[in-house]
């Protein structure tokens, strides 16, 4: 028994190492989608030689690859640069929401509530509570990683328990559960323009909204956290087995009365705002119903839920700062919301390529050619909703790795 199961560790242990070593050898993404934009380019040439048409599915228009290795393919890519990047819908959606996030955030009002969930959890539940502190951090995107995976092996260790455990945790809640959540988060919009863009190839008017997704990350939420603490206690901790380290815990720190008096602030300020979109939505004539129809579904609110995300971060964030006395101007409120700007480097560069890799898609009608054939080939081969939709979902998680 224990032969079988080192075999099947080792195959597991071979399989991870395989991901690790192609991952480090896989080009930076910013590379990959400028090469990515760049074969666009190439391929629309040389599909444009062949003649190749397909029909689309819901006009019966004749859909034909175009080239952008002509003159006007150059004129194109020269002079809408610029706006495929400022209207690539991710971009200005994770902007925004992260600049209302990034005030709760520096205000120390995230830090403070994830602390708080940690240190009153009870013993026997407090590596669920980890994890599942580890999923909500992502509402901040960084932060779990900054401050709950250290604070998690300083609280295993000063239960008795193994600190890497703890350690390891809060790290499973954390990059396991980025994308699941109670709260709608900078991870959101990101998502919804990221899968708008795609939509766009079939109908350039679908939009899609950042909370369309709420109810599978509200049901993963709970059970990633439960995973999470399985494999802890049933895998992780048996393996690691007793902690003999000579490391001596360190003091936990309660919250302190500012820090106490910043989230009832913060609460108050939250059950305000909480019954204002109340009265705004449940009310058949509410205010941030769809004045035309009354619908929900279509209504500013769910349509505006990036600048929710904002508005409702920066009060929030702003009332626990006054609270805790860690906001005493404006002047602190403009500082954070800088530092989170200064994160972002990175990633507009990865945006810039992104979006005219999109963009370069569309033009060239291949991203419809290839949806055509694809849906020609997968209505061939006789799957059935459900193994299809498992098979997107493994084709996804290994895309993911």
């Amino acid at each position: 028994m224990d032969s079988e199961k080192r075999k099947a560790n080792s195959y597991i242990d071979k399989f991870l190492g395989l991901v690790e070593n192609v991952g480090n050898k896989l080009p930076h993404p910013t590379t990959l989608f400028a090469l990515f934009a760049l074969a666009v380019i190439i391929l629309s040439g040389i599909v444009s030689l062949f003649n190749f048409e397909v029909i689309h599915p819901g006009t019966g228009e004749i859909i034909k690859p175009v080239s952008l290795l002509t003159v006007e393919g150059l004129h194109r890519i020269l002079l809408n640069l610029i706006t495929n990047f400022t209207s690539f819908a991710p971009l200005g959606t994770v902007l925004v929401s992260l600049l209302g996030i990034a005030v709760a955030e520096h205000s120390g009002l995230i830090g403070a509530v994830l602390r708080l969930l940690v240190l009153k959890a009870p013993k026997n539940l407090l590596t669920f509570v980890i994890v599942f502190a580890g999923i909500l951090s992502n509402t901040a995107s960084e932060i779990g990683y900054v401050l709950l995976v250290p604070l998690s092996a300083i609280i295993f260790l000063a239960v008795g328990r193994h600190p890497i455990a703890g350690l390891a945790a809060a790290f499973a809640g954390v990059s396991g559960g980025y994308s699941a959540n109670l709260l709608l988060g900078t991870i959101d919009p990101l998502l919804a323009g990221l899968s708008q863009e795609a939509a766009h190839i079939i109908d350039a008017t679908y939009e899609v909204n950042p909370a369309a997704n709420y109810y599978f990350m509200f049901v993963s939420t709970f059970f990633i956290a439960a995973a999470g603490t399985w494999v802890t206690e049933k895998i992780v901790i048996p393996r690691l087995g007793a902690y003999t380290g000579s490391e001596k815990p360190e003091e936990i720190k309660e919250l302190s009365k500012e820090e106490r008096k910043g989230l009832v602030y913060a609460g108050v300020t939250s059950l305000v705002i909480t019954i204002i979109i109340l009265i705004g939505i449940l009310p058949e004539n509410g205010f941030l119903r769809d004045p035309a129809t009354q619908s929900i579904l279509k209504s500013p609110f769910l349509k505006g839920i990036v600048s929710f995300i904002f508005f409702g971060g920066t009060i929030v964030g702003i009332a626990y700062g006054i609270g805790a006395k860690t906001i005493k101007n404006d002047n602190d409120v403009i500082k954070g919301m800088n530092k989170s700007m200064e994160t972002l480097g990175s990633y507009i560069v990865l945006v810039f390529f992104a979006a005219q890799f999109v963009a370069f898609f569309n033009w060239t009608n291949l991203g419809m050619i290839v949806a055509v054939e694809g849906a020609i080939i997968l209505k061939s081969s006789g799957l059935g909703p459900i193994p299809l939709l498992l098979t997107f979902i493994i084709i996804s998680s290994i895309i993911n790795l």
